[in-house]
């Protein structure tokens, strides 16, 4: 089972506004104080002041800018009744809104009474939102049609729309000179902004690159850049003319983003010359070359400066900058069903072979519009940071989609966030929004956003009722943000989202539900272990090792034991202090488990070690731990996209070692 952060996105991830309201100058921050839930495919900011001197974007588009970028009716839905267990589809017909319907009524309704309204009239609720917030070529005929079962879900049926216009143009007609992008680059002390207008012109220049260079509607462009107005203007570009991208973090190997490449088939790459990231320089171009080398699809790499260094280009490389500046800063929108691909995005592969998850266009753009207003508490005239890369949902939904949906000026993060940790998500569970005065809740996940019915499952697949009880996390009904598909593979889309329990959407999670009704994740359904048939969450045990004031982090995995079944193994750091002392710190560490958890809880394996595998998402790689607890270390899989692969054979060296003691210990018994 794959985590949610890139099918509906699950986010543990907590949020304040530290900005002042309506003061552009400031950077609205979002900081990591309180859990949330994302499950739609599925940010932390550092605080930052004001610029006194700030370089503004102009449209002359006669040379390279030193940044690299250019200056310039009836409705149909099948819906399990969890009241009864294995009941057959339900089909619930609804007349499509009337227009006018969201703003002059439903968004002035008191949150809980548009919660219930969501779930108990979907079709109204989106519906009426989808026909105010979002502007249609050609309006659609159904709110949805949608059963879980078979893995079959489409919103907006009938509706023609264009993603780019809808971030784009419907500004530039408002407020042209309004700022979209703040773009915080690497290099400290830098800061460029970027306005609707010459937004919308880069990216029909862009768009028109791609067009004559034979990129059609429905083919696959892959986009391996540094967080940059460039890159948001690439994913515009092609939603523009119908293309699907495929953001590929700038960081993975040239393996990883062949591999993504291949899968999707992608008939073009933008890249740039190179990468800034945290001070350090990255060889995008080089990476670039070598991965096209296994990717026979690839007819055109565009590259992009974004650096003052020259590459080496071949006979499929295009420079950018330079093709772009003798096309025209307008571009026709292509008209685009509700239900088309907008893009694809694969998962960073902690759990096994990455997949490429499809979203589609107008419930996707109308899911993170909503999300990014209500969850985030946007208001027009903030500026919004969010420091997750372009490469992850978190980036699309929260740096480019939701925002710029909105008509916000939006951050672009370029440099690695130190403090807080980034996280990924589009929100499904959250504190907010809520009624006024609410209480918030510290590592509670809390309250589902609009047409989310939370359901916990019990060991026998049935739904749990009442307060304090434990199961899997299910959600009830389709949401228009949820992906339509695995690409390629709609079956093992089915069989992992599906199929656990019939009629439902399985998150992957278990969860909490307290005797206030506010939800908490309890962690991966995968990573739950039986202990001589006592069942245990990994993450309940790491909670506890934490909670050590001289423990940073640690991470367990279960494995085989004869007896007992599964035994917890726990990968420990140690802060330096406590180094010199391991033996006493995992005495403390096993009086801990056994007195927050249990005593069959403890850890049957200790390994202490400097640091934890991780994605440059922050994810702990936990595949790569458990294969070295296991002694099959020989066969690793795809290490490339960890932040840092040195780290593997540091842990198997020092596994090596403690197996060699536990030996030696034997022998002296």
């Amino acid at each position: 089972m794959e985590p949610l952060e890139n099918l509906c996105g699950t986010s543990k991830q907590p949020l304040e506004n530290l900005c002042s309201r309506r003061r552009p100058s400031y950077l609205q921050v979002i900081l990591s104080l309180q859990v949330i839930l994302s499950l739609q495919v599925i940010l932390s900011l550092q605080v930052s002041s004001p610029k006194e001197e700030e370089t503004v974007i102009g449209t002359n588009m006669a040379a390279l800018s030193r940044t690299g970028f250019f200056r310039i009716p009836p409705t149909r839905c099948r819906i399990p009744d969890i009241g009864r267990s294995g009941s057959g589809p339900v089909r619930r017909v609804s007349s499509v809104p009337p227009p006018g319907t969201w703003n002059s009524e439903l968004s002035r309704l008191p949150h809980r009474d548009l919660y219930r309204l969501s779930v108990t009239d979907p079709d109204r609720f989106w519906g009426s939102a989808a026909a105010a917030r979002l502007r249609w070529i050609e309006p659609f005929q159904r709110v949805r049609d949608c059963e879980l079962r078979s893995g079959r879900i489409g919103w907006f049926l009938g509706g023609r729309l264009n993603v780019s216009v809808n971030c784009l143009d419907v500004h530039v007609e408002k407020h042209p000179d309004r700022v979209a992008l703040i773009w915080e680059r690497d290099e400290p002390g830098t800061e460029v902004k970027v306005t609707y207008r010459e937004l919308l012109e880069t990216t029909c220049r862009l768009a028109n690159t791609l067009k004559s260079h034979g990129v059609q509607r429905g083919d696959r462009v892959a986009i391996y850049m540094p967080v940059s107005p460039m890159a948001v203007a690439a994913m515009l570009a092609c939603a523009r003319i119908g293309a699907v991208h495929t953001v590929v973090f700038a960081g993975f190997s040239a393996e990883a983003l062949a591999g993504r490449i291949q899968d999707a088939g992608c008939k073009a790459v933008i890249t740039c010359n190179q990468g800034v990231r945290g001070g350090r320089t990255i060889e995008l171009k080089t990476t670039v070359d070598t991965a096209v080398k296994t990717c026979p699809t690839i007819q055109h790499v565009f590259v992009s400066q974004r650096t003052d260094r020259l590459t080496a280009m071949g006979q499929m490389d295009i420079p950018l900058e330079e093709v772009m500046s003798s096309q025209l800063p307008v571009c026709p929108a292509e008209s685009l069903d509700s239900e088309d691909v907008l893009f694809l995005l694969y998962t960073s592969g902690s759990t096994g072979k990455p997949k490429g998850l499809v979203h589609t266009q107008a419930g996707y753009l109308l899911y993170c519009s909503l999300t990014h207003q209500y969850v985030f508490d946007y208001q027009d005239g903030d500026v919004f940071g969010c420091v997750a890369d372009v490469g992850w949902i978190t980036g699309h939904s929260y740096v480019v989609y939701g925002p710029l949906c909105n008509g916000a000026t939006t951050v672009l993060f370029e440099s690695t966030p130190v403090y807080p940790n980034p996280e990924t998500g589009g929100v499904c569970i959250a504190p907010h929004p809520a009624e006024d005065g609410a209480s918030i809740l510290p590592a509670m996940a809390m309250r589902p956003f609009f047409g989310i019915q939370p359901v916990l499952m019990g060991e026998q697949g049935e739904p749990l009722s009442g307060s304090s009880v434990s199961g899997a996390l299910c959600i009830r009904d389709p949401w228009p943000g949820l992906a339509r598909s695995i690409f390629g593979d709609h079956q093992r889309f089915v069989d992992t989202y599906f199929r656990p329990y019939p009629g439902f959407y399985f998150s992957g999670d278990g969860a909490f539900r307290s005797e206030d009704g506010f939800y908490q994740i309890t962690g991966r359904m995968d990573d739950v272990i039986n202990v001589s048939g006592h069942r245990l969450g990994t993450a309940e045990i790491e909670d506890a090792l934490d909670e050590h004031p001289a423990v940073p982090e640690a991470a367990v995995v279960g494995i085989h034991h004869e007896i007992k079944g599964e035994v917890p193994f726990a990968f420990v750091v140690l802060k330096e202090d406590s180094v010199d002392r391991p033996s006493v710190v995992l005495q403390q560490l096993k009086d801990l488990v056994s007195t927050k958890i249990a005593k069959y809880a403890i850890p049957e394996h200790f390994l202490v070690v400097k640091r934890l595998p991780k994605t440059r998402s922050g994810k702990i790689m936990r595949r790569i731990l458990r294969k070295v607890a296991m002694e099959t270390s020989s066969d690793l899989g795809d290490v490339s996209t960890l932040d840092d692969p040195s780290v593997v054979m540091e842990i198997i060296e020092a596994h090596e070692a403690y197996r060699k003691q536990r030996k030696e210990e034997q022998k002296k018994k």
